[in-house]
């Protein structure tokens, strides 16, 4: 089956080639509104913890900030975290949000979703939530989550969100601890009635840095993505690739070799898009208001506490780079696909130290010549 072309928090509208100019607004924002979370990841970004966190963005600020993101364009925005639903005002802002025209989506890890809460999401007009799975059963979900209960917890969000008829997605984090799991997760998620199943490849930064990541080679990520590439054509819902950037390489090269167009009638939104986007159609705000190309890359672009995020995103100058092409380095500055592919500025950047860098964990050597749009 075909993947869907119905736009979901994972796609952006626009061609690759509109993005990278500062006149165009941002397509997607990832907005920290806590920091606390009640449960402790082995993957975590920001090592979140129960705890309360200082300086967070107050309703005020919040709100004046949800101003901002009308004037920078018309952004799908992702109330993350930590865990989104331990903040108070989490369905006022969903609702201001909504009220502003913003198409706002959630990203709970599910063990706090009551009957209640979940009817609360769809009056402040949430359009979908993401809940993670990492593990196909509870014993291999609950290690990498480190909590007991947080399988069945997502499970009973899941199930709640579905009552309510809030619609979700699953995420999920690839490692090599549950690398051969992947199959099974991607038919449970099927089997919960989610719209669709986002694939992160892991960015080694915050806890993850400690997990076993170092024994998932260039090669290994090849197989993967193409593995995704063949489940797209059997499984009902969609496979987004994220972090992921060379799944669009993948992608048009397997469609070469089957004679197939890149279109939005073969592909859907994935044909329309491109691999990393950070900087570039997407950007992170942390829950004290700093700006970073994403959640991953640890670049202050800016702090909407000190200038306005419509500013930001036009005039910071790590943004304007990310949005020059000619600026990548390594191979992946002579790569014909680096239109649609980009590398993972993040994974650049934490392996090098330098964000321009090639991909770290592509295997890929480019052709002389050509350009794929």
């Amino acid at each position: 089956m075909m993947n869907k072309t119905s736009h979901h928090p994972g796609h952006p509208a626009g061609k690759p080639g509109g993005y990278g100019h500062s006149d165009c607004g941002p397509r997607m924002i990832a907005w920290e509104v806590t920091r606390r979370c009640n449960l402790a990841c082995s993957h975590c970004r920001a090592s979140a913890k129960d705890i309360p966190y200082q300086n967070e963005l107050s309703t005020a600020e919040s709100r004046g900030l949800i101003d901002e993101m009308v004037k920078s364009g018309n952004p799908v925005v992702i109330l993350t975290g930590g865990e989104p639903l331990l903040r108070d005002d989490i369905f006022e802002l969903a609702a201001y949000g909504t009220e502003k025209g913003l198409r706002m989506v959630m990203a709970p890890n599910g063990t706090l979703i009551t009957p209640e809460r979940a009817k609360e999401m769809l009056r402040a007009g949430i359009h979908r939530i993401s809940i993670s799975l990492d593990g196909a059963t509870k014993e291999s979900h609950d290690n990498f989550r480190q909590v007991p209960g947080a399988f069945d917890g997502a499970l009973r969000g899941m199930a709640e969100a579905r009552a309510a008829g809030v619609e979700f997605q699953v995420n999920t984090t690839v490692t090599m601890e549950n690398l051969a799991e992947l199959p099974a997760i991607q038919d449970l998620a099927v089997r919960l009635g989610a719209a669709a199943h986002h694939v992160f490849m892991l960015v080694p930064t915050g806890r993850a840095k400690d997990v076993k990541v170092s024994g998932i080679s260039a090669e290994e990520y090849e197989k993967i993505l193409n593995w995704l590439y063949d489940r797209r054509k059997v499984v009902p819902i969609h496979i987004k690739v994220t972090c992921g950037p060379h799944y669009y390489r993948v992608m048009r090269q397997r469609a070469a070799q089957d004679g197939e167009p890149v279109d939005i009638n073969t592909f859907g939104l994935d044909a329309v898009t491109r691999g990393c986007l950070g900087g570039v159609a997407f950007c992170f705000i942390s829950h004290v208001g700093r700006v970073q190309p994403c959640g991953y890359l640890d670049l202050t672009c800016g702090d909407v506490r000190e200038q306005p995020f419509s500013h930001i995103w036009r005039q910071s100058e790590i943004f304007n780079t990310l949005r020059d092409y000619g600026r990548l380095e390594g191979k992946c500055g002579r790569c014909e696909f680096k239109r649609v592919c980009g590398g993972c500025r993040a994974r650049a950047h934490e392996m090098s130290g330098n964000y321009l860098a090639e991909e770290p964990l592509c295997g890929y050597q480019p052709k002389t010549g050509g350009d794929h749009a």
